[in-house]
């Protein structure tokens, strides 16, 4: 079954990565429509562009959308605030192609003006701009470490650009028609593109060459994936799915499914999505990849006649580096390149006035409150997905086909419904039958959550009085309470002493001045209590304009205790404190580090150097932490990562 996206033709069409149940499409009506794909109705709709939405694409968390048109303008938007965010013009022509960085506040554009323009998502406007490509750019993907942009263009060439240097690496020749998308492995220095030629290359990206090229008697590829472990890639073709491996090429299976001209794939829950669009009419797909085959067993489809039949390498013993490694082509982690000053573009009263008239108008609004704003929210969390009914088995004799056309599961009329719900569970004591009075040891994380919906290393029963009799199954509560009353003394003592401090900390703030903010800071950090440090620091980092360079001297050395806590609300604001520092000050300091000696004595210049000095020495110490805590997953992982990129200047 179909649904009905727009009122005039759908122009894009993409799934969200992160959960593959967001999808987000784009009409000639100028519009971008939102929806669960498990759900019949839109859940929202934004307005604001004046011309066709030609690109679309929903950054890692699904919290941004990006949206660039025929007119060559981009605007991103908030889904959780239901604004838009920026609106980012600078292309002359149309936008064929849009990618969020993995980890920073980036967004990188493709056009048919042929350049490729980077821009800061915060500053709202363009870093850099690339030129090379001679036909309008089709695909762009950032690599995993976010250190290199690829592009696939439609003058036949596929294009590696680093963003540290701000200019082309390698140019990837051997296509014979338009690339139409290029992907990165998840892991090793390899890419993978797809072309109308009817063609699919990997290429090496150390070695700068060809690694295999697959040859299909069918139609232009449209689309690939990497399986997340890397182990195989998913070619989109007209009504059928391909699984390729490569050293040597070959294809692992064919799965037929009649989803037409597929323009974007996702898995989740060991289930390849695909989407298709005809017309103002948008379709869904699942392939049950349970049943598909990734690696050899009977190969199907070419195999190159000069190579034996050998099992492809497994999984996790790839002989190419890997982007986790600390040596890599590029020579620093990243930094990114930007244009000179008169380049860049400023915010213009027009701007103001273009995203003053974009607006979101939310159609559904239970879905849009169930989705995007749950009642007590922290933190998005990952959907509780429910995988899709898989089709019926084969039946025994018949020839083998992963998924028949007729097998082939529309979302929008099976999928569960889709739970991005996030709550907060409030604890509470029970007093269950106790049957032993033997204690039980505890054993307490060695990182406390700062939103977490049980007590850390607690029993209900540690606080309840041991039980003589066994047969005893209810406690009197005059018990229970006097039990719990014994720590209610150490918690007033410790919340009492906390409320001195405060208490100090606040007579020395008097002002609002900056000079009474450095004061506060010095009396928190005598104290020695990193509460009182980070409750403070939670203030400042809401006034950006009282950081100044002796703030940070006294600052540092505690981001670095910060980083180091058990205490995840700790970690978030030592990360908060120190990204504003390196935005803010970092170009500063290695300026004046790098400037040449002054002629005569300049006692203010002397006092700004030892301080950037101190600084700089802090940072470099830092630094250490970052590094060890950026291979961390989930959040922290991504913020500790964005903080390696912005001080790659001090390697």
């Amino acid at each position: 079954e179909e649904i009905m996206a727009h009122s005039s033709n759908v122009s894009s069409v993409v799934l969200g990565k992160g959960s593959g149940r967001m999808l987000a499409t784009g009409g000639d009506d100028c519009r971008v429509n939102i929806w669960s794909v498990s759900k019949p109705n839109c859940i929202m709709s934004l307005t604001g562009h004046t011309s066709p939405i030609e690109s679309l694409q929903v950054n890692p968390n699904e919290k941004l959308i990006v949206a660039g048109s025929r007119s060559g303008s981009i605007r991103v938007w908030d889904l959780e605030a239901a604004k838009v965010l920026r609106s980012l013009p600078g292309h002359k022509a149309n936008i064929c192609s849009l990618h969020f960085h993995p980890f920073g506040s980036f967004v990188a554009s493709g056009s048919l003006d042929t350049n490729i323009k980077l821009w800061d998502v915060r500053r709202k406007g363009c870093i850099f701009t690339f030129k090379g490509h001679t036909e309008a750019v089709r695909c762009l993907r950032f690599s995993p470490d976010g250190k290199w942009v690829a592009s696939a263009a439609d003058d036949h060439t596929v294009k590696l650009w680093d963003l540290t240097a701000g200019k082309l690496m390698f140019e990837f020749t051997g296509h014979t028609g338009p690339v139409n998308v290029v992907e990165f492995h998840p892991n090793e220095y390899l890419l993978a593109s797809g072309s109308s030629d009817r063609t699919v290359r990997f290429w090496d990206l150390e070695k700068f060459q060809v690694v295999s090229c697959i040859e299909e008697e069918a139609t232009p590829v449209r689309c690939v994936l990497f399986n997340p472990d890397g182990c195989c890639l998913y070619s989109g073709f007209q009504d059928s799915l391909r699984v390729y491996g490569w050293e040597p090429e070959r294809c692992f299976d064919v799965v037929l499914v009649n989803w037409g001209k597929v323009a974007d794939l996702s898995i989740s829950n060991n289930q390849l999505i695909g989407v298709s669009f005809a017309q103002s009419t948008v379709s869904s797909f699942v392939v049950d990849l349970s049943r598909v085959p990734k690696s050899d067993s009977v190969p199907h489809g070419l195999i190159r006649d000069d190579q034996p039949l050998v099992p492809p390498t497994p999984t996790g013993s790839s002989l190419r580096r890997i982007y986790d490694r600390p040596s890599t082509s590029c020579s620093k982690p990243q930094r990114v390149k930007h244009n000179s000053e008169s380049e860049r573009h400023s915010p213009s009263s027009e701007d103001d006035r273009d995203e003053k008239e974009s607006k979101a108008e939310i159609q559904n609004q239970e879905d849009y409150k169930e989705i995007f704003q749950p009642k007590n929210a922290i933190c998005r969390t990952p959907p509780r997905n429910e995988p899709f009914p898989a089709p019926p088995e084969d039946e025994p004799g018949t020839a083998k086909e992963a998924v028949k056309p007729s097998q082939a599961v529309d979302v929008q009329t099976s999928l569960p419904k889709q739970e991005l719900v996030r709550t907060v569970l409030c604890c509470f004591i029970q007093r269950p039958p106790i049957a032993s009075s033997t204690s039980l040891t505890r054993t307490e994380p060695s990182v406390i959550p700062a939103a977490r919906n049980e007590p850390i290393g607690l029993k209900a029963s540690d606080f309840l009085p041991a039980v003589k009799n066994q047969s005893q199954t209810e406690l009197v509560d005059e018990e229970a309470m006097s039990q719990i009353r014994k720590g209610h003394e150490t918690m007033c003592v410790v919340l009492t002493s906390r409320h001195k401090n405060l208490d100090a900390v606040r007579a020395v703030w008097s002002t609002s001045d900056i000079k009474a903010s450095m004061n506060s800071l010095d009396s928190a950090v005598a104290i020695n209590d990193l509460s009182v440090v980070v409750d403070l620091l939670n203030i400042v980092n809401q006034k950006p304009s009282l950081w100044k360079l002796d703030l940070c001297t006294i600052v540092l050395p505690q981001i670095e205790k910060l980083l180091q806590s058990k205490y995840e609300s700790y970690v978030q604001t030592g990360c908060t404190s120190l990204k504003l520092i390196l935005q803010r000050f970092l170009p500063l300091i290695t300026d004046i580090l790098a400037a040449p000696p002054s002629v005569g004595v300049d006692i203010s210049r002397e006092e700004r150097l030892h301080k950037c000095k101190l600084c700089y020495k802090q940072l470099k110490n830092i630094s250490n932490v970052v590094k060890n805590k950026s291979g961390l997953s989930g959040r922290h992982g991504s913020a500790f990562r964005e903080l390696l990129l912005l001080m790659a200047v001090l390697d």
